[in-house]
């Protein structure tokens, strides 16, 4: 069984560190002169982790390249998985250049090409990359005013700047970008205190849009490369499973490659590598599966007597608060594991010439992957390259880079290239699931409305969103490790979503326990006015109070603040969820339609894992491993979508692709109590 990524891994706590990834003169050479901007020292990695002396040069890296055409690249190395950040960051470096947002091009997740960066993940890309690449515009501009001043030899404080093209009084024609950069290389360090712009805070439009709906846009499945094979592996029948003996027949055309348990075929298309596959005889030897290691009501108990054990202090004051409280209050709540079921499954197209390595593929993480594959054939990093077209979906679930290691195995033992695309049975079985998790939280309160004491555990599903907003004067919340049985990883909102509704659910509970609304009880506990902000607004937005069935929770995660109100029917003894109003605080908004898109997009997914998904398994097997046994949401199932920005200009902006999914599933669950009295304290929310 393939090792548990742990849950919380990729979260980050600190902006991410870039570093040049090729020679400078080479890379200035390839891009044929102009102007080349690159980033100052002194970045961190997350969690303030630094990647080596010799990984961290004094230059750290190439950012923007101004052609002598006029046309803008801007480098990254975030990927584009849905999310439309290539909109947000043109729009970025186009509001500092002061120049169209059609000058600008984004060249995404080229290892050889980009600045290092630890992935795209944590809804990091707005609050950390937007800044940089603002700084580096910025600098871009300031050194197109010099070098049009030096040029026309007048003041510099008489120039302006706008649509890409810079002005003097008294000079008859204003000169382009790539006019002044044309043959010259000239590069200049960012400092930190340049002086950027404020977002304009306005919406731009989809880059490439009609690419995109019309289906012309290329994903990793589409790419092809001269004498490419397909790949196919064989999979083990179970969990832990291994190869005891192959027999593999000689096929014309075909490669196939046995390699201790990887058994693999590359041929010249995909029907000819599905019939060779079936014609491999192997004998498997499995491993005995742990007692209550499958999915059901005994699993949560399973994570529990498999937590590591705790250390440190007790607090005994908790216990005494929550003693000594009017009201006490237990509760358990648990999450099933979920797929990410990216409608893209796993894809590698990959590539051998000269004993380097080039491997396309679907992923978050390049640099990671790139370091996996040297790792994986024992070849430096510089002599693998890693490409990531924009990729279908990932949700936090292609943070590894198994595929793009298989299909580069399959393409060194055939001698020429070869694309391995998972199948949906591969993707649901193989990929790594959202944790499962079991929450235990004890309380106390005061008649008055306060809670007095709170001590919550967190067993397996992370720590993400563990500690809240609220006001509890006494609390304790820890999270404990579990050995999994199943392989588990980040999904969007990581642990954030399991936390936030066993909280928001048990803080329902108390409500009714001591016979006061919700929102008043939320309030009553809350003294955060940006908390406030968003619960009065989605509840005014909402019009709270009225109607059946209705339900609230709130909370913060990603330096973004949530409050989710919704309304429910229950239909042939299952729940409609018929309304939802969001708001949503994530400081400053930069692109109010990008925005928004978010957030209904992160509301559509929330309703597979409240009210349907989950992994189901027993006998270390997947027991539906594909969309007609595994639920996700229909069109059918959409309510109606309300979200309220409350925008904070005075405040840096944070991202929104993962904080807006955390708060449905608690407000249907409060919503089904509200209309029938019934508590539902486990996702997904299954009546009967």
């Amino acid at each position: 069984m393939p090792d548990p990524i742990e849950p919380e891994r990729y979260e980050l706590s600190a902006p991410p560190t870039y570093r040049f990834a090729t020679d400078r003169r080479g890379f200035l050479a390839m891009l044929g002169g102009g102007l080349l901007v690159v980033f100052s020292a002194g970045a961190q990695e997350s969690g303030g982790r630094r990647r080596g002396a010799e990984a961290v040069p004094q230059d750290l890296g190439a950012w923007l390249h101004i052609g002598p055409d006029g046309a803008v690249s801007i480098y990254t190395g975030k990927t584009e998985v849905g999310q439309n950040i290539r909109t947000s960051l043109c729009q970025a470096a186009a509001e500092e250049l002061h120049c169209p947002l059609a000058s600008i091009q984004l060249v995404m997740a080229d290892t050889s090409l980009v600045p290092y960066d630890m992935g795209t993940f944590g809804s990091r890309t707005t609050p950390t990359m937007a800044p940089q690449v603002r700084r580096a515009a910025a600098t871009a501009r300031e050194a197109l005013l010099d070098l049009a001043a030096e040029k026309w030899n007048v003041a510099r404080a008489g120039l302006s700047i706008a649509g890409g093209q810079i002005s003097c009084p008294g000079v008859p024609a204003s000169i382009g970008f790539g006019a002044l950069t044309q043959d010259r290389a000239l590069t200049r360090t960012i400092a930190r205190d340049v002086a950027v712009s404020q977002p304009l805070r306005q919406s731009a439009p989809k880059i490439a849009a009609r690419d995109f709906v019309t289906g012309k846009h290329k994903y990793t499945p589409d790419l092809t490369r001269p004498g490419m094979l397909f790949g196919r592996l064989l999979r083990p029948p179970a969990f832990g499973a291994s190869v005891a003996s192959v027999d593999a027949p000689a096929l014309p055309g075909v490669t196939v490659v046995h390699d201790q348990n990887f058994v693999g075929v590359a041929a010249p298309d995909v029907q000819a590598a599905a019939d060779a596959l079936r014609q491999i005889k192997v004998e498997w030897k499995r491993q005995p599966v742990p007692p209550g290691a499958a999915s059901g009501p005994g699993l949560y108990e399973y994570l529990k007597r498999n937590a590591e054990p705790l250390t440190g202090d007790t607090q005994a004051s908790v216990e005494d608060a929550i003693a000594a409280a009017d009201i006490k209050l237990q509760g358990a709540y648990t999450v099933a594991y979920i797929a990410h079921a990216p409608l893209e499954p796993r894809a590698a197209l990959a590539e051998w010439q000269d004993g380097k390595l080039t491997v396309w593929t679907g992923t978050q993480v390049p640099f990671g992957v790139r370091s996996e594959l040297a790792a994986a054939f024992g070849i430096p990093e510089d002599r693998v390259r890693v490409v990531v077209p924009d990729t279908g979906s990932a949700y936090g679930g292609k943070h590894s880079g198994e595929c793009a290691v298989e299909a580069a195995r399959l393409a060194r033992a055939a001698g020429k290239p070869v694309k391995l695309v998972w199948t949906r049975e591969e993707e649901f079985t193989w990929a790594y699931s959202r944790p499962a998790g079991l929450i235990e939280i004890a309380s106390g309160v005061h008649r008055q409305g306060t809670v007095a004491a709170w001590e919550c555990h967190n067993y397996n599903s992370g720590a993400s969103g563990l500690v809240g907003k609220y006001d509890f004067p006494k609390q304790r919340n820890i999270f404990h490790p579990c050995q999994s049985p199943l392989r588990q990883g980040s999904y969007r909102g990581l642990a954030a979503t399991a936390n936030h509704f066993a909280r928001e659910v048990h803080m329902d509970e108390l409500a009714h326990a001591l016979k006061m609304d919700p929102l008043e009880f939320r309030l009553k506990n809350v003294k955060d006015e940006r908390l406030r902000a968003v619960l009065q607004a989605a509840a005014d937005a909402f019009r709270w109070g009225h109607g059946p069935g209705i339900g609230i929770a709130c909370g913060f995660e990603k330096n973004g603040y949530i409050a989710t109100c919704a309304q429910i029917a229950v239909e042939e003894n299952r729940i409609r969820i018929l309304r939802v109003v969001e708001a949503f605080d994530c400081g400053a908004v930069v692109n109010p339609d990008h925005l928004k898109n978010q957030i209904q997009g992160a509301i559509s997914m929330a309703i597979g894992g409240a009210l349907f998904e989950q992994v189901r398994f027993a006998d270390g097997q997947i027991a539906n491993p594909r969309f007609s046994q595994y639920r996700v949401p229909r069109f059918s199932d959409m309510p109606e979508i309300e979200v309220v920005l409350v925008d904070r200009p005075d405040l840096p902006s944070a991202g929104a692709g993962e904080t807006p999914i955390v708060g449905l599933a608690p407000a249907v669950s409060n919503a089904l109590f509200h209309l029938n009295g019934t508590r539902l304290r486990s996702l997904p929310l299954i009546l009967g």
